[in-house]
């Protein structure tokens, strides 16, 4: 008899080959029968109608801190994660010395705005060394599977000190030790080493974060201590600048340790197409015998403008200040004032006084982000259309052009955008990935061979992005819904997200339906997945506020054969684990069948 038995699955099975209809049998944790399945199951479900998947495997998250008290790591959880990798961007919290936590979190809070009281109230810090970390982690329940990358940040800060903070080069005797670290944290079972490399990432003190401008020494010198650990793929974000070396880098770096290299691709405003010449060279770099991946989104990194979220067009203004400190219900109510709502929409913002130096966009310069929150109209868009998150709008839509169509200023209608839902409206801005104001040009991406789906940053950007929603996104845009271009096909998209994340990251017991491979498995109903609006919710330690989107449409989310998930309501089973190193499939239940 089988543990669990699902009938009657739309299977599609993680490896690209077309859907079919199929049982699935499973025991021990594992898929053992795939196909025409007569024996009985202790449990059974009935599919019949409905998608089954490989569980969804999730290469991008920053849960390293949330994973030490929430056992679901929501909202990854919600969205069919079974598998989430964390470490990403160079920041973490490992290696620790006692008296760098607060400037750990400090890091933690600047690059992925996850508030800091909330880190320092659930963390319970149990480790110093990396391997430590894990030693943590590996006690704690757990509904899904995580695994671990090591953060240049924290090796830096735990080697160098103040010099390693402060961005100063690594000597000889700093990389050697670095490198043992990485080492050691690789052998106790990370899966690899994360660093930044990008302007955008900075501390909470506005400080380029450590390892921002390593040198090709240091970065060799830490991949040869992945490659004497034994695996590790290297993982970074990057402004690419300039391009040609660091191609030239990671290309050496893969060529010289057989170790694969992954950086984040998203399309630049500002050079539009420079995303294709990027692609060309990892493909030439890949021709050449170096193993690189670009990880790619689904759709644009934005933000969700609200008047609780981090930022809004108003957040400067100094009308509004006085407002930020008020109680959210106390702030609209102020807002529903005619003439508070009149001296915000009428006056300019603190940094538009009279100035002359714009960049050609309409836009002031030298103000980068902070003008585009404040005066990107023409970016802007009401979230939800006909009751669901649009994240794909027309330029039609934007608050610039609706404005020029009713005759009055963009800053009257954003206002109101956001009063919608008694104050609690959403404005969509894209930040990277829109710069066509469509998503072409990642429909061209995806279908790379050199390209893997990524960027989710789930449990980050706390106040502001709920882009961990991205792997139902896929099914329910991507696959379903897209009517402004072409769509992925099913099977492929599933592969994408299952087989595809996890073989890159060394997992290649899971993300197939297969006999042998762990039973991970998502129980969908297709026609009614859908992403709900976003709202802003106080649940984290220290009533630490996110912005969380919610899920319906999984009919069971299923972990090591365990469902951890039923009707989008957890079953409190905690079947998930710390995965330690490289993971391979039951070869002798492979070789039976």
């Amino acid at each position: 008899m089988f543990d669990l038995v699902i009938r009657n699955a739309k299977l599609v099975d993680g490896t690209g080959a077309p859907a079919r209809e199929a049982d699935i049998g499973i025991k021990d944790g594992l898929i053992a029968e795939v196909g025409v399945v007569s024996e009985t199951g202790k449990t059974e479900i009935d599919a019949r109608g409905d998608l089954v998947t490989p569980g969804w495997v999730d290469i991008h998250t920053h849960y390293d801190g949330q994973v030490t008290w929430d056992p679901y790591l929501t909202p990854s959880g919600w969205n069919g994660v079974t598998t989430a990798v964390m470490g990403n961007c160079g920041v973490g919290f490992a290696p620790a010395k006692p008296d760098s936590h607060d400037w750990l979190i400090g890091l933690m809070e600047g690059v992925e705005d996850i508030p800091g009281a909330a880190l320092s109230e659930g963390i319970t810090w149990e480790w110093e060394t990396f391997p430590e970390y894990l030693d943590a982690l590996d006690k704690l329940p757990r509904a899904l599977d995580v695994a671990t990358q090591i953060p240049h940040g924290a090796v830096r800060a735990y080697v160098m000190g103040e010099r390693g903070a402060n961005n100063e080069a690594a000597t000889p005797d700093d990389i050697t030790e670095m490198a043992s670290i990485v080492e050691d944290g690789i052998r106790a079972g990370a899966l690899g080493f994360s660093t930044s490399r990008t302007m955008l990432h900075l501390s909470k003190d506005g400080v380029p974060v450590p390892g921002t401008f390593a040198n090709k020494d240091e970065l060799l010198g830490i991949a040869e201590g992945m490659q004497r650990g034994g695996h590790g793929i290297f993982e970074m974000a990057s402004d690419l600048n300039p391009a040609e070396e660091e191609f030239g880098w990671m290309a050496e770096m893969s060529q010289k340790t057989g170790l694969p290299v992954t950086y984040a691709l998203l399309q630049n405003p500002i050079e539009k197409d420079g995303w294709r010449t990027l692609l060309k060279m990892t493909d030439d770099a890949v021709a050449e015998g170096a193993n690189i991946k670009a990880q790619i989104a689904l759709r644009a990194p934005g933000l969700i403008l609200g008047w609780e979220s981090t930022v809004h067009p108003f957040s400067l203004h100094p009308e509004y200040l006085p407002l930020a400190e008020l109680s959210p219900e106390a702030r609209v109510e102020k807002l529903r004032d005619p003439t508070i709502r009149e001296s915000l929409i009428s006056g300019s913002p603190y940094f538009m006084q009279e100035t002359e130096n714009h960049d050609g966009d309409g836009l002031p310069s030298g103000h980068g982000v902070a003008a585009l929150i404040t005066l990107g109209f023409d970016n802007m868009f009401r979230l939800m259309q006909d009751g669901v998150p649009n994240y794909e709008p027309e330029g039609k839509d934007s608050v610039a052009e609706i404005a020029k169509s009713k005759d009055v200023t963009p800053a009257e209608i954003v206002f109101d955008m956001l009063m919608e839902n008694d104050g609690k409206g959403y404005v969509f801005l894209p930040l990277l990935n829109y710069a066509n104001q469509n998503y072409d040009h990642i429909y061209e991406m995806f279908h790379n061979e050199n390209t893997v789906l990524s960027l989710s940053d789930g449990g980050a950007h706390c106040g502001v992005i709920t882009d961990a929603s991205f792997p139902t996104y896929l099914l329910s845009h991507w696959v379903r819904d897209r009517s402004r271009g072409a769509r992925f096909a099913l099977e492929k998209a599933v592969a994408a997200q299952t087989s595809g994340t996890a073989a890159l990251y060394g997992l290649h017991d899971r993300g197939v339906i297969a006999p042998g491979m762990k039973a991970d498995i998502n129980v969908i109903d297709f026609d009614a997945l859908k992403l709900h609006e976003p709202k802003m919710v106080h649940d984290l330690p220290a009533g630490g506020r996110r912005l969380i989107q919610e899920i319906s449409g999984y009919r069971y989310t299923i972990v090591s054969g365990v469902v951890t998930y039923e009707d989008g309501a957890p079953t409190g089973k905690m079947p998930g684990k710390l995965i330690r190193g490289i993971q391979n499939a039951d070869a002798e239940k492979l070789a039976a069948e």
